[in-house]
């Protein structure tokens, strides 16, 4: 009679292969996931960023403000829905979230691949829409893609945070997307109260990386927010994703 030995599970291997099936997914479906991450930012562009400064009704600099904001917005609505809405359809009527928690192993590493999984997706959304901004608006003072770095490491931790975030909530209009933080030195309470609001901190990365002459947030303020930002938010969704699997 012969005994089996079973094999050792590699737990990198596992969950790379999980992360390879999310990024196959991902790949089929790539015109659906774009329309749906990039619609609305690029509709920004077009009346904020074409339309509005061919009017004349606001200045050409605005493009300058503006264009790190989109991108801001793009990444992070991307990671969201990226990670948000296939949860809501596996924890609901398609029941496949009990496949992976299958999978030899923990429940935290199948939680923290569905992160690493929308933060690769958000890379891909800012990437996108990063040179179709730049083809619509047109000549842009003051971009520069000379500090790549940074605008990486912001795009990263960025996506990595609202990968994390798995909840929808009201940021956009507060995030100083549409327009620079220090603007709001005209409302100094606003200015401190929109401190809150983890977009701020992408979309003043973005500004400082890529049009650094424009008065920004210091990306050592910026760095070390969205660290402690994503780490918050990784560990918040975890907790989140393992209630809901063991409940």
């Amino acid at each position: 009679m012969t005994s089996s030995t079973p094999h050792a599970v590699h737990v990198p291997s596992v969950f790379l292969a999980l992360l390879r099936r999310d990024m196959r997914v991902a790949r089929k479906e790539i015109v659906f996931f774009l329309i749906r991450t990039t619609m609305q930012p690029l509709l920004f562009v077009v009346v904020f960023g074409y339309l509005l400064p061919k009017m004349n009704f606001v200045g050409s600099g605005y493009q300058t403000a503006l264009l790190p904001g989109i991108l801001a917005v793009s990444l992070s609505l991307s990671a969201i829905q990226s990670v948000a809405l296939p949860m809501v359809q596996d924890f609901g009527w398609t029941k496949e979230i009990e496949d992976r928690l299958l999978a030899p192993i923990s429940t935290s590493l199948v939680a923290a691949e569905k992160i690493v999984s929308g933060m690769i997706q958000g890379v891909i959304s800012a990437a996108f829409v990063l040179p179709i901004a730049r083809l619509v608006m047109g000549p842009i003072p003051a971009l520069t893609l000379s500090h790549a770095g940074e605008v990486t490491l912001v795009v990263l931790l960025g996506s990595l945070a609202f990968s994390a975030l798995v909840i929808v909530a009201p940021m956009i209009f507060f995030g100083c997307a549409y327009y620079p933080w220090r603007g709001l030195d005209v409302v100094p309470a606003m200015k401190y109260a929109v401190l809150l609001d983890p977009m701020v901190y992408v979309s003043e990365g973005m500004r400082g990386a890529l049009t650094p002459a424009v008065p920004h947030m210091p990306l050592s303020l910026v760095g070390g927010a969205l660290v402690v930002i994503a780490g918050a938010f990784w560990i918040t969704g975890i907790r989140s994703f393992y209630k809901r699997a063991i409940g």
